[in-house]
């Protein structure tokens, strides 16, 4: 745990950067209760729970990157200890410490580490039923232990659905460890108390499920990565040898790292949703079986070499801190993301003449201005006919495209947000296209600044137009 924390506070600020996915909970954080209800009904009921957490901590202690991330530095630690725990018991002292710091190290494990969405949060979740679930498969738990796994399922089902993905994987943990009659009804009640109680969430976010559209459907080359990484963790099954007890680190760890990639892919041939954070809890299975194959390396080198025996594990991580460490540097730094919300909020301050107007094309680039209001304090949002708050959205309500029009023909001077040409999408809707076309038109560019992923471009009228 401490080693995973030490990995999540180095380099959390991320040079005071701050990308859309992040600047989506910061604006809805500092949000009131009432507001994020009301947003809830339009939009992003699937993360509600996560930005009530969220607009809690921001009130008490105050709107910082540190809030944003801690949560998920301290989180994704909690799944490493979940992983070590469970790795000694199945496996012993080093394959559970393996394992545990593994986790950490894992390239998509590190890029969510420091991330201020609820993805890390779902894998503690998904740690703590695991551990649960094994303590009581070993006959240590009590009976209420069953309660607290379910109201723990529950929860992460609450901060994402798609973490329910976690239940057909303990299921065949189960299967695997031929657990008795009682412990499957058990089980089976814990487990269906727990999707009766997220259902409601589910088919209320099916209805917003246009927030989902841009996500690609599914090809070969997207499974790739699910491909190395099952044969990763296959590779490490065969060198976990189990114990007398049908209950091993393969039986636990090779379903939870298979059956949510496999779910995730059937369900993505329904529709698309293929996007590893989704299940990224299925990483602590991954740890688990990497962990079991270096104990297993430990175990064979003791008999001859004792002493040096203690020293693999530090060698190993040693060598996989190294390894790892220009991947490390690349995901602490902004350009590892899309782009950078805070960084144009810069530009904009430089660029703009109080009475200037402003555009956001897309709109959703009004992100910008609703992490930074300072920044656009003097510029008029000519565009805008009732505020992201007011409207319950995330981008805010826009005029019709003849108003639009109307508005911008009307200006001298128009600021312009967008995304750079290297990750901007074709433009459209009627409204940007209205705005780019008038644009090209009326006015002409006469200041640019492209950063991060950002551009902000002002433009002068050419003519009065007629």
């Amino acid at each position: 745990m401490l080693w995973t924390f030490c990995l999540g506070l180095w380099g959390l600020s991320r040079q005071e950067s701050l990308w859309r996915d992040e600047a989506a909970t910061w604006q809805v954080a500092q949000r009131s209760t009432a507001e994020i209800w009301h947003m809830l009904g339009n939009v992003d009921v699937v993360h509600g729970c996560y930005y009530l957490l969220m607009h809690w901590l921001f009130e008490c202690f105050g709107p910082s990157t540190t809030t944003l991330r801690l949560p998920s530095v301290l989180a994704t630690g909690v799944a490493a200890a979940c992983v070590a725990v469970v790795g000694r018991r199945l496996a012993g002292m080093w394959a559970g410490l393996a394992g545990g710091m593994a986790f950490g190290l894992l390239p998509a494990v590190q890029f969510y580490l420091q991330e201020g969405r609820p993805y890390a949060l779902v894998a503690a979740g998904a740690g703590i039923s695991t551990a649960l679930l094994v303590a009581l498969l070993q006959g240590r738990g009590r009976t209420a232990y069953w309660a607290v796994y379910g109201f723990t399922v529950l929860l992460g089902g609450l901060l994402n659905w798609l973490s329910l993905l976690i239940l057909p994987a303990h299921m065949a943990t189960l299967a695997w460890s031929r657990a008795g009659r009682t412990v499957w009804r058990r089980w089976a009640t814990a487990a269906a108390a727990a999707t009766v109680c997220v259902l409601p969430l589910i088919l209320f976010s099916r209805g917003q499920s246009a927030q989902v559209s841009w996500i690609p459907p599914l090809t070969w080359h997207m499974l790739i990565g699910p491909a190395v990484l099952l044969v990763t963790g296959g590779a490490c099954v065969l060198l976990d040898r189990p114990r007398a007890s049908p209950l091993s680190v393969t039986a636990v760890g090779l379903p939870l790292l298979a059956v949510p990639q496999i779910g995730l892919i059937g369900l993505s041939l329904i529709q698309p949703l293929f996007l590893d954070r989704y299940i990224l809890f299925s990483l602590l299975g991954l740890a688990l079986l990497i962990g079991t194959g270096i104990g297993s390396a430990v175990r064979a080198v003791r008999p001859r070499h004792p002493r040096a025996s203690v020293w693999v594990l530090p060698a190993v991580i040693a060598v996989a801190t190294v390894a790892l460490l220009p991947q490390s540097l690349a995901k602490r730094s902004p350009s590892s993301r899309v782009d950078d919300v805070l960084a144009v909020a810069s530009d904009v301050r430089r660029l703009k003449q109080t009475g200037n107007a402003v555009l956001f094309v897309p709109s959703a680039r009004r992100d910008t201005k609703s992490v930074s209001p300072s920044a656009f304090s003097g510029l008029q949002d000519i565009a805008l006919v009732q505020s992201p708050e007011g409207s319950g959205t995330l981008k805010g309500l826009e005029a019709d495209p003849g108003r639009i029009r109307t508005a911008m023909l009307a200006q001298r001077w128009i600021l312009l947000v967008t995304d750079t040409p290297e990750v901007a999408k074709p433009v459209a809707g009627a409204r940007d296209r209205t705005k780019t076309a008038v644009l090209k038109k009326y006015f002409r560019p006469v200041a640019d600044k492209q950063d991060r992923g950002r551009r902000v471009t002002v433009y002068e009228r050419r003519t009065p137009a007629h």
